[in-house]
């Protein structure tokens, strides 16, 4: 409220200045009082050089422009200077922004920033037609259907991909390793995000992926965690991977239900910011959903802003190892001030540091194994190596009860299919990680 006071005042003085309603002395001493109380100083000056150039627009450019266009852009400007993440909303982005966090909305599923003036890529949504279509983290959209990027409002970005559903949209990408922009053209639909999926893998340990945090990420990752626990061996799982890549980020208060499930007390996460009430401690519940077995998160580029939460909290618990390649880096608060007539401002006004006191903003989560995402192949079979029992007379290995190669009921198939975490290198890794630990712990219980 002081700071929507603080906006109404500071715009009614500006407006006097440049419609010219003639305010006293008195008047705008006593608007000083009011906006000093609260200690945001009038800038006088740079005030009347607003005027200076809005009357000049109004009277000498070529075309006419109304009132309405020039205060927005003159509002759009103000916000673009401060960073990438502050932004004016419409009554329809409000509207918008408040369907996505509940899971359905419509468009290409990718979350984007700005960077050096152009539309990048955070992250796109496993699944999504910006998925499919091969869009990836870090590609900067340069052009969005032949309209170049260049200083446009992200917002007005985002308005420009969202479209029907079935429609199609080209966009122009620049990418390391591409030696000339390339066009892809992505077909928009209605985004259904189920955040949260999950699956046994070998050895005992459960994979738990998170694509987004929503209002309801919190209370599925729990219910994810209730069924590995019951598909596990033994009726126990023997560890987990919780995959946060390409996870854009969300709602931050399913971020610290999620990272709540897996330590037992202390800080999550904490803000810092200019005024009070932007600044907040998070704190974990004392129970545990995994009784302290080993843990790996999986990180990349696109993992951001909430997932960068659970990771670097994770980390700084020393509840589990994060693997992968660094974060985005995207660690500042935005907070959402309704303005008067029904629009808003997305303002950044806190910091996020993880429980050790580290900013994320800029720097991201660094892995404590860096791995890269790197193709898997199959090795070659070579048929003329030569081994053991091609021997002429070779012993056998009575272990086996006369039965050479493989264990009972696991005759190898040549229409066997290759499980697919063997094609994801940084989740094979994952998988072996917490193999070594999950062998190591069984020899030290033992």
């Amino acid at each position: 409220m002081k700071s929507r006071k603080r906006l109404q005042t500071f715009f009614v003085l500006m407006l006097g200045i440049l419609i010219g309603t003639g305010l006293t002395l008195e008047r705008i001493s006593q608007a000083e009082r009011e906006i000093s109380s609260e200690e945001v100083p009038i800038p006088y000056e740079q005030l009347q050089l607003f005027s200076e150039v809005y009357s000049q627009i109004k009277g000498k450019y070529v075309e006419e422009v109304s009132d309405e266009d020039l205060m927005k852009g003159a509002i759009d400007g103000m916000l673009r200077e401060l960073d990438p993440h502050s932004s004016y909303l419409t009554k329809d982005m409000l509207g918008e922004m408040q369907v996505e966090t509940e899971g359905k909305f419509g468009g290409l599923g990718i979350e984007v920033t700005t960077e050096n003036g152009f539309i990048k890529v955070v992250s796109p949504i496993d699944g999504t037609p910006a998925d499919k279509a091969g869009l990836k983290a870090g590609d900067l959209i340069v052009r969005i259907d032949d309209t170049p990027t260049k200083d446009m409002n992200l917002m007005e970005a985002v308005d420009e991909m969202r479209g029907e559903p079935g429609s199609d949209i080209k966009l122009t990408v620049v990418r390391e390793g591409f030696e000339q922009p390339r066009d892809f053209t992505v077909t928009r639909d209605v985004i259904r995000i189920e955040s949260v999926s999950s699956r046994m893998l070998p050895h005992g340990v459960g994979y738990l992926r998170v694509k987004q945090f929503q209002q309801d990420t919190g209370a599925k990752v729990r219910e994810q965690l209730n069924e590995l626990q019951e598909q596990g061996e033994s009726d126990e799982l023997r560890g987990l991977v919780l995959d946060l890549r390409n996870n854009p980020g969300g709602v931050l208060s399913s971020a610290v239900e999620v990272a709540d499930a897996f330590v037992e007390g202390g800080k999550i996460v904490y803000t810092e910011g200019r005024e009070s009430d932007s600044e907040m401690t998070l704190n974990a519940n004392p129970d545990e959903a995994m009784n302290g077995k080993p843990m790996v998160v999986l990180v990349n580029s696109g993992s951001a802003s909430a997932s960068e939460i659970v990771a670097g909290a994770l980390q700084d618990a020393e509840r589990a190892l994060v693997v992968g390649t660094p974060t985005f880096g995207k660690g500042s608060v935005q907070s959402i001030l309704e303005l008067s007539d029904g629009s808003g401002l997305k303002l950044t006004t806190a910091r996020y540091f993880t429980p050790e006191g580290r900013s994320i903003q800029a720097d991201g989560i660094e892995p404590d194994i860096a791995v890269q995402p790197l193709e898997v192949s199959q090795p070659e079979d070579n048929g003329d190596r030569l081994t053991e029992q091609d021997l002429p007379g070779h012993l056998m290995n009575n272990s086996l009860d006369g039965e050479e190669g493989g264990e009972e009921g696991q005759e190898p198939s040549e229409d066997d299919e290759t499980p697919d975490y063997m094609d994801d290198y940084q989740l094979n890794q994952a998988l072996n990680l917490l193999r070594g630990i999950i062998l190591m712990e069984s020899k030290q219980a033992s």
